[in-house]
């Protein structure tokens, strides 16, 4: 019987360098959305104070049946990124939500090299770092939930 050949390793298998620089660059821009689900909600109403577990209008919009952080509407910055000494940061940061915690290891910056290094002239963190290796990697990219992502 033939041996069926090994499935090709992706481009990164070697792994990939990044570090946050908390620069903001992928908290604002073109509109877009960054979902959150019940959980993330509820972790992120905790971390701001508010005690009910619920977020109000200004940081929660309804996209069809999922929900979204607001935007503000001339800058596109995420309601939650605030500036601090000169520098704008995440203000929820511990508790960003998953779209946030797997960036940049999602598959429209990992389908290529150039889809990566694309990606990277935008986001001073990408290339320099942290490595990761080719299974943190993967978990990242395919994370369903917060907890998946380790820190």
């Amino acid at each position: 019987m033939p041996k069926t050949p090994a499935p090709k390793a992706p481009w990164y298998a070697d792994g990939l360098k990044f570090t946050c620089t908390q620069c903001g660059n992928c908290c604002t821009g073109a509109p877009g959305y960054v979902y959150v689900d019940d959980e993330e909600i509820r972790m992120i109403a905790e971390f701001i104070g508010r005690s009910d577990g619920t977020l109000g209008r200004e940081h929660l919009r309804r996209v069809g049946r999922r929900y979204s952080l607001t935007e503000d509407r001339r800058s596109g910055d995420c309601c939650f990124l605030k500036e601090v000494d000169g520098k704008r940061i995440c203000s929820i940061y511990p508790v960003r939500p998953l779209q946030c915690r797997t960036w940049p290891f999602w598959d429209i910056n990992l389908a290529s090299p150039a889809d990566w290094a694309d990606a990277a002239k935008g986001c001073p963190g990408m290339n320099k770092g942290r490595h990761y290796d080719l299974v943190q990697i993967q978990l990242r990219a395919g994370a369903q939930s917060w907890g998946e992502v380790p820190v």
